[in-house]
């Protein structure tokens, strides 16, 4: 019966809105966002000049023809069929995926993401893999297993974060928030990005990507956490590692193609890095028999650092916002720049 409801309603609103003169703009839900009858209702309302659409998977292309924007993404086949479309709205802060198909990369639909959005828990997750490393807890986690206590000299020291130096590659929304959290540890923070960045307290410095090679040496912790683009791909390669300080912690949170997955190997084995925390990899997911599997201290989770309990309300506001936005004209927020890949 609520379901009824919402549609007479959305039916007699958008009838309603049509008399009176000024054009509906119709917003397709392309996957499930999860969202609940009253998410729903409450979008509804906040924008209720915008014909919301949310179709059955077998209905999705005919009701692409026409719409205005997305939420969600699009493949080839489907974006092709979307004719009318001006915005899309993706869940994720990466958009390599999409950008990989001409068609959207050269469009001139507006593209909007996740960039900031998704900051917050993706920093904790860093955290949590440096944190698990410097505690030395991998060891103890695998002890655990096998009942086994381990003496001071065996489990080895663990270390402090006070006094070292984190250097994190992309400063953007996932990079500000682990310098915010690298700081409240008592860390010099390096930020290594290709825009000006604002003076922050929390960053000691930042440098353009050119300087790069030059900030590596100084680094006690190198975070990976910028997009995948052409100029990234692959920016951290065997001569990065080498030119990092002996015994480095390495930690990847953002995409795994930013760093040489088997230049990392070589590197582990040889004491380069002494402790690596990966939350993505090149291949995913990486396959057994991998070595990163084997290879010295490494911690992986299978790419959910993006995943929390607080990331739902976040997306949920930037929708309202960015829809009211779109109904307006108004500029949206978190635009993607296409050519740049972020």
């Amino acid at each position: 019966m609520k379901s009824i409801t919402i549609v007479l309603l959305t039916i007699v609103s958008a009838v309603a809105f049509a008399q009176s003169g000024l054009p509906t703009k119709k917003v397709v839900f392309t996957s499930n966002q999860r969202l609940s009858e009253s998410d729903i209702r409450e979008l509804r309302t906040t924008a209720p000049s915008l014909n919301l659409v949310f179709p059955a998977r077998d209905d999705l292309l005919k009701e692409l023809a026409d719409a205005d924007a997305v939420i969600g993404g699009l493949n080839r086949e489907q974006f092709l069929a979307a004719k009318k479309l001006q915005w899309m709205q993706v869940t994720s802060a990466g958009v390599e995926n999409l950008l990989a198909i001409p068609e959207i990369k050269n469009s001139r639909v507006t593209m909007t993401n996740m960039k900031i959005v998704q900051g917050i828990e993706i920093a904790d997750h860093a955290f949590a893999l440096l944190l698990g490393l410097t505690r030395r807890l991998d060891i103890a986690i695998k002890d655990r297993e096998s009942e086994n206590w381990r003496t001071l000299a065996q489990y080895g020291p663990p270390l402090e974060l006070h006094g070292k130096t984190a250097v994190i590659v992309g400063v953007g929304g996932i990079g500000m928030q682990i310098a915010v959290r690298a700081k409240a540890f008592g860390m010099t923070v390096i930020g290594v990005d290709p825009k000006d960045i604002p003076y922050a307290p929390h960053l000691d410095r930042t440098v353009w990507p050119d300087r790069l090679d030059a900030v590596l040496p100084e680094a006690d912790v190198v975070f990976i956490a910028a997009p995948h683009t052409p100029e990234t791909d692959k920016m951290i390669g065997a001569a990065q590692f080498a030119k990092m300080k002996k015994g480095v912690l390495f930690i990847a949170v953002s995409r795994g193609k930013i760093y040489d997955n088997l230049a990392l190997v070589e590197a582990l084995k040889s004491g380069q890095v002494s402790a690596a925390g990966l939350d993505v990899t090149e291949t995913e997911p990486l396959p057994k028999g991998h070595p990163l599997w084997q290879t010295g201290r490494v911690i992986i989770t299978p790419h959910i650092a993006g995943r929390s309990d607080g990331e739902g309300p976040r997306y949920f506001e930037l929708y309202k916002d960015n829809l009211v936005r779109f109904a307006r004209g108004e500029p949206l927020r978190h635009t993607v720049d296409k050519a740049k890949g972020y």
